[in-house]
């Protein structure tokens, strides 16, 4: 009998319900964890892991890092010609590693900033420059302008589609968000060999027992000093979660979707109200994103930004307004709200790695524009 390899599976639900976003910093061994917690035997856990990701229902299992604390990063809307999106969209996904999620936006109506069609994540390593990057990106795809976000607070961080199905709107913790603040952190280069053999994602052969054995020698250093440096990397908050992520926006080999609709809210709050309005927006447990940014005048200045998925537009939109209710509840006043929905996209991870970077400015220096 073919093992299932769907999302919808009972059992590949309780697992995905914990892997995907529930084991927070660095694990020795994730998978033992995956399977106590979700109730699962651990050989079927791997079993089924591996089965997924060889299926593409599971795109990647990898170690997250908080990479905002590694490069400066910001989400970055540009403002492209018609004819020049598809080929802009395409080279951010395939020729520039630093991007990371890259997105096709629109709104319902027209309003502020609904011709900034194209969205992307951006990290680039220190020494060098966020604006230069954009800049590059601008002169290649044609873009006529753009606007970084860069993160001021992080309220919500965790992408688990199949534990969210069962949220209903108005959901959320019994506490407000703990505000992350974003500070880069400097690490060595023991730290830095470790972090990058880390990071990488897992081929199925690595799920199981002992996942970090030829990370360890990817790194050059013994298993126990790489358990030793990432559990400090994870103590000072660099280290992500550990994670499975579903391929949520394409269909699966059988044409199942995890989720059809992806919703970036905006909302504008007085000055000095952006923390505990963030705090709020971020303890509803259906975001898997929420971010304290500076939007500036091309979006009226929204300051919270938080991210929804789900199978049915409505019911996003339920979300949205008992967010609304929530925020009116706690007295704070909103000036401008916005929904931009996700149409066209491709997520990848940002690469941070300085000597990539510098390995990839010297190839794009002379790039020509797209056409």
């Amino acid at each position: 009998m073919e093992t299932p390899a769907e999302h919808t599976d009972p059992i590949n639900a309780s697992i995905l319900s914990i892997s995907e976003d529930q084991i927070s910093g660095f694990e020795r061994e994730p998978f033992l964890l995956i399977a106590e917690r979700s109730g699962v035997p651990f050989d079927l856990v791997v079993d089924r892991i591996q089965t997924m990701l060889k299926a593409g229902t599971i795109r990647r299992v990898r170690q997250t890092l908080l990479a905002t604390n590694l490069a400066p990063g910001a989400l970055v809307a540009w403002r492209i010609p018609a004819n020049r999106l598809d080929a802009a969209f395409d080279f951010m996904v395939k020729q520039d590693p630093f991007s990371g999620h890259v997105v096709v936006r629109s709104t319902d109506a027209q309003t502020a900033g609904s011709d900034f069609r194209l969205w992307t994540t951006l990290k680039v390593p220190l020494p060098y420059s966020r604006e230069a990057h954009c800049e590059l990106l601008a002169r290649i795809t044609g873009a006529e302008t753009f606007r970084i976000m860069p993160a001021k607070g992080i309220f919500a961080l965790g992408v688990g589609h199949v534990r969210r199905k069962k949220i209903e709107p108005g959901d959320k913790t019994s506490e407000p968000a703990q505000m992350l603040k974003v500070e880069l952190a400097e690490l060595s280069d023991l730290e830095w060999r470790v972090l990058l053999a880390l990071k990488e994602e897992l081929t199925p052969d690595e799920i199981g027992l002992s996942p970090w054995k030829n990370r360890a020698e990817r790194a050059g250093v013994t298993l126990d000093t790489f358990y030793t440096v990432a559990e400090a990397l994870s103590a000072r908050r660099i280290i992500g979660r550990f994670s499975t992520f579903l391929e949520h926006v394409k269909p699966t080999v059988t044409g199942q979707r995890v989720t059809r609709f992806n919703a970036l809210f905006h909302w504008a709050v007085p000055p000095g109200e952006e923390a505990r309005a963030g705090a709020e927006v971020g303890r509803h447990e259906i975001l898997t994103h929420c971010y304290w940014r500076e939007s500036g005048p091309e979006f009226n200045h929204v300051s919270i930004m938080a991210v929804a998925h789900g199978s049915d537009k409505e019911r996003v939109f339920a979300h949205k307004a008992a967010i609304d209710d929530h925020l009116k509840s706690c007295n704070i006043p909103i000036s401008y709200t916005n929904v931009f929905w996700g149409g066209r996209s491709e997520i990848k991870p940002s690469e941070i790695s300085p000597q990539v970077y510098k390995d990839w400015i010297v190839k794009m220096e002379n790039a020509p524009s797209l056409s």
